[in-house]
């Protein structure tokens, strides 16, 4: 399910440092490493409501390319569809307590202007909907010719809520979607996985247990305890079946205080939301690092 902390948050100050292109026919966000750096592999985000045109999502790209050393893609799999950011301060307006005026007569105003846009954007994104789309990205990564020179490209998913969900059913590597390789790869005779690793920031949308009991390839998870989507025990029992299928391939960390979107819209001016986000940016490229190594 979503909450209303799917649609909440802050906006950064900070300007996407990027560029726009089309990739196997999506519109597309590039981050770049540094000049000199050759890419370590390949992060496709996948966002959260907002979409690849949302700076929050931009800068994180940046983030992760510059201090990950990764080439990063952050496609519009919501095909144009994404939630305008203006819900943001609309959801604030709906749920902080204001007065008895403002509560009469201009939340119910306010209600009304996002259910304008949350609705569509609901109709419009549903997983079943929107899940071939990232398939079919992943897959033609995989059968293309690589964009830097390398013989053994590796790909990551990040989903960062609503496209946590996409993560974790990347991360179960379901026999049909898997694709031989471009001839350019040293494994190019036989169907393999789409990615070597995910990371998915408090998921949302998810189906307990079996979204969870179905993920097969490595993939590491931050949330926090205050979640209001992914519950303190649903949290914990996400940990307990990963953790359980083996050390080392699967991490559950559950962020003490931390809410529902910490890990890619924290207000910019509150400083314990920004240390529960560069701890998830830190817990996000250290798995990619050391997956792709």
């Amino acid at each position: 399910m979503s909450c209303p902390d799917c649609f909440r948050g802050g906006v950064t100050t900070i300007h996407p440092t990027g560029t726009e292109t089309t990739i196997h026919g999506v519109p597309t966000y590039v981050a770049q490493p540094d000049e000199a750096v050759t890419p370590k592999g390949i992060v496709v985000v996948i966002t959260d409501a907002f979409g690849w045109k949302f700076a929050n999502n931009r800068v994180l790209s940046d983030h992760l390319a510059k201090r990950g050393g990764f080439l990063v893609y952050c496609p519009d799999f919501m095909k144009g569809s994404a939630l305008d950011p203006v819900a943001i301060g609309l959801m604030d307006k709906i749920i902080e307590p204001t007065s008895w005026f403002n509560t009469i007569v201009y939340k119910p105003i306010w209600v009304f202007q996002a259910l304008v846009v949350a609705v569509p954007w609901k109709l419009k994104t549903k997983i079943p909907a929107t899940h071939p789309g990232v398939i079919s990205f992943f897959q033609a990564l995989r059968t293309s010719p690589p964009p830097y020179p390398t013989d053994t490209l590796k790909v990551g998913a990040a989903g960062y809520c609503y496209g946590g969900k996409h993560a974790f059913l990347l991360a179960h590597d379901k026999p049909e979607t898997r694709v031989v390789r471009h001839e350019s790869q040293k494994e190019s005779t036989k169907d393999l996985p789409l990615i070597d690793c995910a990371f998915s920031a408090h998921p949302s949308l998810l189906e307990l247990p079996v979204d969870v009991d179905a993920v097969a390839l490595p993939l590491s998870v931050v949330v926090g305890d205050k979640d209001a989507v992914l519950k303190a025990p649903e949290a914990q029992k996400t940990k307990d079946i990963l953790e359980a299928k083996g050390v080392g391939s699967y991490e559950v960390k559950i962020l003490q205080g931390a809410k529902h979107g910490f890990a890619i819209r924290p207000h910019p001016e509150d400083k314990e939301e920004l240390e529960f986000a560069e701890t998830a940016e830190v817990q996000a490229i250290e798995w990619f690092k050391r997956w792709f190594a």
